[in-house]
């Protein structure tokens, strides 16, 4: 059976969503839940605009490899459990 490679896939990213959340409760993303309400309220007008630097191209495609890298490791776990069905 190929069940238990994808009850290992389906714990794994829950771990990882699991420690996303813990990072993100530990640094006080949700401290202010009634702010993110008038958020698209604000008018930030005197702001400069924002300019491009390379930092962001690299990151663009350093999420864009991560992404792949994603789709290619569940390609796999398909095609191997799908190899080795009985």
């Amino acid at each position: 059976m190929y069940f238990p490679f994808f009850i290992a896939y389906i714990l794994i990213g829950f771990g990882i969503s699991g420690l996303a959340f813990l990072w993100a409760l530990k640094n006080g993303q949700f401290s202010d839940q009634k702010r993110a309400a008038f958020l698209p309220l604000q008018h930030d007008m005197e702001s400069p605009p924002v300019q491009v630097r390379r930092f962001h191209r690299f990151e663009g495609l350093a999420l864009l490899a991560i992404a792949c890298l994603g789709l290619l490791i569940s390609a796999l776990v398909l095609a191997f459990s799908l190899l080795h069905a009985r």
